[in-house]
């Protein structure tokens, strides 16, 4: 009789866990508050944050709650595949992931175990899901990210120094691309440094300026001696901050164009910098877009954004969750909330935006050959003028779809 009881116990439990885990799906989130890009995670990871508990606090995944664990992983990739493996065991079915390093040494585990990524890594090596590239090292069919790669991203930041050379008389441009020797800012160096040749510029060497503040300049100084009359950043937070300032000092006289994270409120109010161009994937805040509405109400369910004016870093966050969301509610309606189930949602459509954040989310379109979500970039003018940011939307272009830019 004893040993029949135990049996129908464990039944019970069984059939309880198997309830409770149908009622919740298991999303890891790497973050990096406490590392060298915390100066734009900090911003970011709330986005993503706050979008979920904003969504399971109406309703979930149509019933269904999203368990998000958080580790801040200080930007260390074996802290990160570490974290990865922990959740792997737990029965993690998604990833929200940061770096451009770990996302990038994660393309074959999360292949292998099928567990999408959305990533915050924009690196265009994450986008060829089937290897049409020859060029590409590695197929990344679980990876997916949220705006224009890091490489259309520098494309269009040269396709506008190039019409500005034009409108300025410039004879002969000369470009130069910065940034450290790290997977971050190398990802879209070589494809950037070519298609700048393509467009008529002299493409100089490199020159490597670390993560991390510091006094850099002896940069600036090869800068101003090699003639260069664009640059590319490809860091971000404090080290844009140093650059810029070590530039203002020894008199560079350049024009800087930013990746999408050296690019914010921030980082021209601390650098003070006066025509200072990067990109953007999202509106900034306060827009009159219609998708403000959500973006407002997301905020203001959470205590960590309220009173806050958070950067465009922050609106990325969420529609990075917010198209996991839509491929979970798919997946869910068409056999359930499953990697291969999460791929396909995401791989099937056209110009999705997330319903609630029109004007907000680019629409964006990933197929079976080709994760580019979009090959559209804003292209912004900041200034810190008398006290206060001022950003002006310069121009959107669409880059072509060039299959021979796939992948890198």
């Amino acid at each position: 009789m004893m040993n029949k009881l135990k049996a129908t116990l464990a039944v019970a439990a069984l059939l309880s866990a198997s309830a409770a885990q149908a009622d919740s799906v298991l999303v890891g989130h790497l973050v990096d508050y406490t590392g060298p890009t915390a100066f734009v995670g900090k911003t970011y990871g709330p986005g993503v944050k706050d979008a979920i508990d904003y969504v399971n606090a109406n309703g979930g995944i149509d019933g269904t709650t999203i368990e998000l664990d958080q580790i801040d992983y200080a930007y260390k990739v074996p802290q990160a595949i570490s974290a990865y493996k922990k959740w792997k065991s737990r029965g993690m079915v998604a990833l929200q992931g940061w770096g451009t390093g770990d996302t990038e040494a994660l393309i074959s585990f999360v292949a292998k175990d099928k567990i999408p990524v959305w990533s915050a890594s924009y690196s265009g090596h994450l986008t060829d899901p089937t290897k049409l590239n020859p060029n590409t090292k590695k197929a990344a069919p679980y990876n997916f990210f949220y705006g224009p790669s890091y490489s259309d991203g520098c494309r269009a930041m040269v396709q506008w120094a190039a019409k500005d050379a034009k409108e300025n008389n410039v004879a002969d441009p000369v470009f130069v691309y910065t940034g450290a020797n790290h997977p971050y800012p190398n990802a879209p160096k070589k494809a950037c440094m070519e298609y700048a040749g393509e467009l008529g510029f002299k493409v100089l060497n490199p020159i490597v300026v670390p993560m991390g503040p510091g006094d850099f300049k002896a940069q600036c100084l090869t800068i101003k001696e090699s003639g260069a009359q664009y640059a590319f950043i490809g860091n971000l937070g404090g080290s844009v901050v140093s650059l810029l300032k070590s530039c203002q000092t020894v008199g560079t006289d350049v024009k800087y164009m930013a990746n999408i994270w050296g690019g914010d409120y921030k980082t021209i109010t601390a650098s003070e910098a006066v025509d200072y161009i990067f990109p953007s994937a999202s509106p900034f805040w306060g827009a009159d877009q219609p998708g403000m509405k959500l973006v407002n109400a997301i905020a203001d369910l959470s205590g960590a954004a309220k009173g806050d004016k958070p950067t465009h870093h922050y609106i990325r966050g969420i529609c990075s969750a917010y198209y996991m969301i839509d491929a979970m509610k798919t997946a869910k309606a068409n056999g359930g909330i499953t990697g291969p189930n999460m791929k396909k949602a995401m791989e099937t459509g056209e110009n999705r935006v997330p319903e609630g954040l029109e004007g907000v989310c680019m629409p964006s379109t990933w197929t079976e050959t080709d994760h580019r979500g979009t090959t559209g970039v804003s292209i912004n003018k900041g200034s810190y003028i008398d006290g206060k940011v001022i950003i002006e939307l310069l121009d959107t272009v669409s880059l072509p779809r060039r299959s021979d830019w796939i992948g890198y």
